[in-house]
């Protein structure tokens, strides 16, 4: 899932994370975040959606490995240098549906769509 958030504030983070999980709670059990200002608020999320967090050490995208992998495959529909103001949901959720149904090496090859339904 790829949400499109109206701003970068803390309560939009928390309204589209709290309705993400909403919509299949059972696929989350921990969310692993970086140290940004944005994710200050996060027991708000863990409160509501009954989610555990951690948090990587600052200046350590290694300890997110997958998550910075991901964010570099996004990447290759979203460049730094486009803007995000015009992307809408709908082109978020188009971008999930790619990536959810690429083969990754991780996974022998498997969708991440596979893994998480023990295709």
């Amino acid at each position: 899932m790829i949400g499109k958030l109206p701003n970068k504030s803390t309560s939009a983070l928390n309204k589209k994370t709290i309705l993400l999980i909403s919509k299949n709670p059972s696929m989350f059990k921990t969310i692993t975040a970086d140290n940004g200002t944005e994710i200050h608020q996060y027991t708000e999320i863990g409160k509501k959606q009954k989610v555990k967090f951690y948090f990587a050490n600052p200046f350590h995208s290694w300890e997110r490995g997958s998550n910075e992998n991901l964010n570099g495959l996004i990447r290759q529909y979203l460049p730094k240098t486009s803007s995000m103001e015009d992307i809408t949901q709908q082109q978020c959720d188009a971008i999930a549906e790619k990536l959810n149904t690429r083969p990754r090496k991780r996974f022998g090859y498997k969708t991440p769509e596979e893994m998480y339904y023990g295709i």
